[in-house]
């Protein structure tokens, strides 16, 4: 790379994580824990959620197909994001690579969508494992939860308890370091694979062709449209780049994670999917609980209420990475100053415990407030706008710095950028016209933000009052 080269790139990404008396994250994950935690993150939350709401409403038993369209995006994707990964190996994933090559306010609008994805991903999580305990105990105990106390307002209750108090005991756990979150995402990622194993076996001897039958009820519009929602379920390659910081070894373990979460994602959720529809009709599914309804009509039995007490361990695994990583973006955007300094000190476990509390109460007031086929729709038009600025600045970079050092190479660039590009693209149009207004809304919000408040205190502004 040419000095000039150099310097330019310098100028653009500040150098917040070795600069003297900023917040520091510690390098305490391996491989393994990466891996896991991206896992444990896809695996899981998007499953027990998501394909009810996706084929009553979407897809029907095509369902199947719109998760392999969704997971052959997300691996196209995933390429993009491990090129960027490997050369940024920071926290922010998607903020810090655009802020990399399209400078800083595309940046601070790429962080705030995703801050809007992630924390609304957390309080869709946490109304599932709400659906899902709240069903559990009364199938298993008899004990009925009173719907004012298990809805929001929208759904004819006062208040989602149950996913509030869920996030609270998620905070508990993330103000410790950051290896605690890593043991407990290992031991509950088995108890995971399980579940889904299981589901698959003690399902598939039940399926009754006749429930597949339309199997694209509402045609390609459909497939496609289930794509765009069970996109939900693919998220947590997002949460491996956002922990690049605290890996050991980011350049080469951190594309691994990535890519290997997406693959093992799709083989499971295509068998899972496909399961579910089977054994129950697929209208009967539109619910935040689809595997407990499914599987509350088999009478199989104890089988049948392991799998409802394993959904709920998966739950809270997913939401437990979904804000952590959460936290890790809002981290990033307040060391470089775009949000409140103050929010990314960390304490005494090198772990940023404000930040924590705060999106800790704003996932909890949404999780308790709002019904879940509004918050599912908002987590993905935030996440599918990031993800194409990532596709966009693979390009950018290759032609603006093509002699600058890859650890990884996404393959056969401009092709796949522009595939993944493509299929962002498709996804998004499908989504609700009231979905696009409130994003429209949020970002507005955002650009009033940054112009107001980040753009005059960032790093980037302070470097160059005093130069």
């Amino acid at each position: 790379m040419t000095t000039a080269r150099a310097e330019r790139w310098r100028r653009r990404l500040p150098d917040t994580v070795t600069a003297e008396g900023t917040p520091k994250l510690s390098r305490r994950l391996g491989r393994l824990d990466l891996t896991a935690m991206g896992v444990g993150t896809i695996v899981g939350a998007g499953i027990f959620v998501i394909t009810g709401v996706a084929a009553a409403e979407k897809a029907g038993p095509s369902i199947v197909l719109s998760f392999l369209l969704a997971g052959t995006v997300c691996v196209l994707v995933a390429l993009c994001y491990s090129e960027l990964a490997a050369m940024v190996p920071v926290s922010g994933s998607a903020y810090t690579y655009t802020y990399a090559t399209l400078g800083e306010g595309p940046a601070f609008l790429v962080g705030w969508n995703l801050l809007l994805e992630f924390v609304i991903a957390g309080a869709a999580v946490a109304i599932g494992w709400s659906g899902t305990t709240v069903a559990a105990l009364d199938s298993l105990f008899g004990i009925t939860v009173p719907k004012a106390l298990a809805a929001g307002p929208g759904e004819g209750g006062i208040v989602n308890l149950p996913a509030v108090l869920i996030i609270g005991v998620i905070v508990v756990v993330l103000v410790g370091e950051v290896s605690l979150t890593a043991r407990i995402t290992k031991a509950l990622v088995g108890v995971t694979i399980g579940v889904l194993v299981l589901v698959v076996a003690v399902g598939a001897p039940h399926i009754d062709v006749t429930n597949w039958t339309p199997f694209a009820p509402f045609g390609l519009s459909g497939i496609v449209g289930g794509a765009a929602i069970a996109f939900f379920a693919f998220l947590g390659f997002d949460v491996v780049a956002a922990s690049a910081e605290e890996a050991r070894n980011p350049r080469r373990d951190v594309p691994f994670a990535i890519i290997g979460t997406v693959l093992i994602a799709t083989l499971l959720y295509a068998l899972v999917s496909a399961v579910l529809t089977g054994i129950a009709p697929f209208a009967s599914l539109d619910n935040s609980a689809p595997i407990a309804t499914a599987f509350g009509g088999l009478k199989i039995g104890w089988i049948g209420n392991v799998i409802v007490i394993a959904s709920i361990i998966a739950l809270t695994k997913g939401l437990l990475l979904i804000v952590y990583a959460q936290v890790r973006l809002m981290f990033a955007m307040c060391r470089d100053r775009l949000l409140p300094f103050g929010l990314a000190q960390t304490g005494k476990r090198a772990t940023p415990v404000r930040l924590t509390l705060v999106l800790g109460l704003f996932g909890a007031v949404i999780a308790g407030l709002l019904p879940i086929d509004i918050v599912v729709e908002l987590v993905n038009i935030g996440a599918l706008s990031a993800f194409a600025v990532v596709c966009v600045g693979v390009l950018v970079l290759r032609k603006a710095e093509p002699e600058r050092e890859r650890p990884f190479r996404t393959p056969f660039v401009p092709v796949v950028p522009v595939l993944a590009l493509i299929g962002c693209v498709l996804l998004a149009t499908t989504l609700d016209g009231l979905t696009w207004v409130r994003f429209a809304v949020w970002v507005v919000v955002g650009l009033a933000v940054y112009l107001g408040y980040s753009r005059k205190r960032s790093t980037l502004a302070t470097v160059a009052v005093r130069n």
